[in-house]
């Protein structure tokens, strides 16, 4: 694919601001042929090291990263999975103006496959984009799947949240294609390509299959963006014959807010797929449903590589203090062994977090309890 930059020049050259009409060569890239159909996207290929084990890259991230990464190293080890971590610093480096992520914690993962991160904090003034931009643009992942239920013992106006979002998570409103048309009016392309939203789509007609959802509805604009939204929506009605055990449809992206936010109940039998800033938006907004970012899980797959990561932020002000809450590292390290085929362990120690959270005395401060972090993952693990 062309990177942004490329893209920019090129989608310069394309339009022309007179006719402001697409050229042929541009019409080629939306026209490439689809992925094979039923091919299964984003398996997990890891194989276990000479100890029997996985090893994992883990990005303790920043802030309150290093605690809540211990938290689930702790858990891990008590429940005996099989898990060998491969800690790797990604402080950003510049190169040729762009920002990177050092070249051996490229290679860890790559070489594993699968990586957890903490929370990780950009710096400011330094000329750094995003780092969790910049990882997803290095290994590619197409999907961020963000699953939000509602957990016992944390009540929140809403008692029946089980909805699961995927965001496709590469192009859209995110692909960087800006420029000044002339001064005073900017023009930002949204990209969306066939083969991307075929990827994603596909994706989230297998992902609804393996964890039991019975339905797959793409949220969407097309009535206002015909062409761009039109090509996902058109995509989706395609992919969604190969999967006739799915029930497929599409809700207006303004719609699903409303309803979902009025009564959630229904919107517990699928599987949320959408482009990408739609997706940021709304999942963060199922998130507020039961309780933040703190109890939500997230995973970025790619075709070769996934990461799973916690999606608030570093915290800074109450790191090293003990009092950071794990849990939404924790079920996303749950949404890592379950990609891995490691089920069983997954349930044991998914059943122990919700069953500390639910029965309420060892928890943190933000819950409403008065536990550290350290004595909440001590709990856990007494119930393991």
């Amino acid at each position: 694919m062309l990177s942004s930059r490329s893209f920019t020049i090129f989608s310069r050259q394309c339009l022309s601001r007179s006719s402001k009409k697409w050229s042929p060569a541009l019409i080629q890239i939306q026209s490439r042929s689809y992925v094979a159909a039923k091919d299964e996207v984003a398996k997990f290929r890891g194989t276990k090291n000479p100890n029997g084990n996985y090893t994992v890259t883990l990005i303790e991230g920043d802030g309150i990263g290093p605690e809540i990464s211990q938290s689930v190293k702790d858990i891990f080890k008590a429940a005996q999975a099989p898990i060998e971590w491969e800690p790797v610093d990604v402080t950003p480096q510049l190169k040729d103006g762009k920002t990177v992520i050092p070249d051996e914690a490229i290679e860890s993962v790559k070489r594993n496959l699968i990586a957890l991160k903490g929370p990780l904090a950009t710096p400011i003034g330094k000329g750094h984009v995003s780092l969790n931009l910049t990882l997803r643009r290095t290994f590619n992942l197409f999907a961020n799947v963000r699953p939000c239920k509602s957990i016992q013992g944390y009540k929140t106006p809403y008692d029946n949240v089980d909805t699961v979002l995927i965001r496709e998570n590469t192009e859209g409103e995110y692909s960087g294609i800006e420029h000044v048309v002339v001064p005073g009016v900017v023009q930002s392309i949204k990209l969306i390509t066939r083969r991307a939203s075929e990827r994603v789509l596909r994706y989230a007609f297998q992902y609804a299959e393996q964890v039991g959802k019975q339905k797959v509805r793409v949220v969407h604009k097309a009535t206002i963006m015909k062409m761009s939204d039109g090509l996902f929506l058109g995509t989706a009605r395609k992919v969604a014959q190969e999967f006739p055990g799915i029930e497929f449809d599409a809700e207006l992206l303004d719609n699903a807010c409303l309803k979902i936010t009025t009564d959630p109940a229904p919107y517990a039998d699928k599987v949320l797929v959408m482009p990408n800033l739609y997706g940021d938006i709304l999942s963060d907004m199922c998130a507020g449903l039961i309780g933040g970012l703190g109890l939500t899980p997230s995973a970025n797959i790619g075709e070769e590589v996934a990461i799973m990561e916690a999606v608030h932020g570093s915290a800074p002000d109450i790191a090293g203090k003990g009092l950071a809450n794990p849990t939404a590292l924790l079920l996303s390290s749950i949404m890592m062994l379950r990609y891995m085929g490691l089920g069983s362990h997954a349930s044991k120690i998914e059943k122990a977090i919700f069953d500390t959270l639910a029965e309420g005395k060892t928890i943190t401060r933000d819950l409403g309890g008065k536990a550290s972090t350290s004595e909440y993952a001590d709990a856990i693990i007494t119930r393991l």
